[in-house]
């Protein structure tokens, strides 16, 4: 992902609600249990783990069983030392007292997701490093790891895995994505491995795909117990011996059988605070609600059109509507390259406010930039006498709307539907389209005679356009 691209804006949970998940989550809930759990008898080896023979008395304070019960301790028990909910204060003895932090998860909601924040550090550290199983078999006499037989690079893993992570956040807040619903383990190992460009994947890169799969498979079980994800593993007789007889009957058609992964609410609330900590642009609905409406129109010019709606409706749940009307419309003026689109995304917020608007609208009747769209909005809200527009003004708001439309959608085919429809409903307007004292008339001019599929029409476009800009000086 790019830095510099802003994100599609993330609707994010109230902070309230992800902190009682946080605290929810069963990574955090164990690591603060073992904090009260911790007494004078507590002790820790060298790195600040629980030494061994305290295992499973930790466990058991879990309600853990099983072969991972005290794996699974001690995992609790590192969280809590890195989110400092324990403290150690003395090396040499290993003893322990509860952290200060501890009071934090009693504290407010920003209080409780800082701490939820830090252990999901430790998580993703936990889910860059290699099977334990594989660094026993990597140790040397001396007992030091041998990471160049692990084939491991942490560095290039890290990175690996926050690029799924991104693509996952990507496709969970892209208003064509499956939104909160569930991503295939293969499509987004694919996003990883398989080149934008490429066809038909070869047998190389379907290998490193189910490489990847497996891979995330086992950091997505790491990652789960702190609450990122909720994950649907891989089933495993699709990881059994091929000469052996499957157990049961199964769908060979059914991809969730390939793993299965969303980003919970406290997910996007942590995978977008990581991002703005990398310097992207990850805004979420509801950034722009205080500010002006300069800021509000231009900030939601690369908005999806639902993600601009929500952003704009809590913007005017804050102020008088009348007011609020008066604010955009002085916020659309200009004839700067972005003013257009302000102006489209202006007559879009107008239409959230009700007839309580209308004074606001006759105001700007006479004036060059506004005075077509108050007459638009005027009309299509049934109001009386409403001057009509001169034919400049007609002109003037077709090249405003089309530019608006180019700024937001490129060469879409629902402005290209327009281009047609205009050119066949006005057999002389590139006659006198060009003379439109706008600045982007040019560009317009030129982008119809590349969306508009009749070869002659595009050619009186072009035409047209070269006349526009020797008019502009250009």
């Amino acid at each position: 992902m790019s830095d510099s691209s802003p994100l599609p804006p993330v609707r994010l949970h109230p902070e309230a609600e992800l902190a009682r998940d946080a605290l929810s989550t069963p990574l955090l809930a164990r690591a603060a249990r073992l904090a009260r759990w911790a007494g004078e008898d507590t002790r820790v080896d060298a790195g600040g783990g629980l030494v061994e023979e305290q295992l499973p008395a930790a466990a058991a304070h879990l309600g853990l069983t099983g072969d991972e019960a005290a794996a699974s301790a001690s995992e609790a028990w590192r969280v809590a030392v890195d989110t400092g909910l324990v403290e150690i204060v003395d090396e040499e003895e290993g003893t322990v007292v509860t952290g200060e932090d501890l009071a934090l998860l009693s504290g407010s909601p920003q209080d409780v997701l800082g701490v939820w924040m830090t252990a999901l550090e430790t998580a993703l550290a936990d889910a860059s490093v290699p099977d334990l199983d594989d660094l026993v078999d990597a140790m040397d006499d001396g007992g030091e790891i041998d990471f160049a037989s692990l084939d491991w690079d942490p560095q290039a893993e890290q990175e690996f895995l926050d690029g799924v992570l991104g693509n996952l956040y990507l496709l969970t807040v892209s208003e064509d994505g499956p939104g909160e619903g569930p991503v295939p383990l293969p499509a987004l190992a694919a996003s990883m491995i398989v080149p934008s460009d490429m066809g038909e994947p070869t047998n190389d890169v379907l290998e490193q795909v189910s490489d990847a799969m497996m891979r995330l498979d086992d950091q997505f079980r790491v990652l789960e117990p702190v609450g990122i994800v909720e994950y649907q593993p891989v089933d495993e007789a699709l990881m059994a011996d091929t000469d052996e007889e499957p157990a049961a009957v199964v769908d060979e058609t059914d991809v969730s059988r390939y793993g299965m992964v969303r980003l919970t609410p406290l997910g996007l609330y942590g995978l977008r605070s990581r991002l703005l900590e990398a310097g992207l642009t990850a805004p979420a609905v509801g950034d722009l609600a205080d500010k002006g409406a300069d800021t509000l129109l231009d900030g939601t010019s690369t908005f999806p059109p639902s993600a601009a709606q929500a952003e704009t409706e809590q913007w005017l749940d804050r102020r008088e509507p009348l007011a609020a009307a008066r604010e955009l419309l002085t916020a659309a003026r200009g004839s700067d390259a972005g003013a257009p689109l302000r102006r489209l995304r202006c007559q879009q917020a107008l239409s959230l406010v009700g007839a309580v608007a209308e004074p606001a609208l006759r105001e700007v009747l006479d004036d060059a930039e506004l005075g077509g769209l108050a007459r638009v909005w005027l009309t299509e809200r049934g109001f009386g006498d409403v001057p009509p527009p001169s034919q400049d003004m007609v002109f003037w708001l077709t090249v405003d709307t089309i530019a608006a439309q180019l700024a937001a959608e490129g060469n879409s085919e629902e402005l290209q539907a327009l281009v047609e429809g205009l050119a066949q409903q006005h057999g002389g307007f590139f006659a006198a389209a060009w003379r439109v004292d706008h600045p982007a008339t040019a560009d317009v001019l030129e982008a119809m005679g590349r969306l508009h599929p009749d070869k002659r029409v595009a050619k009186e476009a072009r035409k047209a356009a070269f006349k526009a800009r020797s008019q502009q000086g250009g």
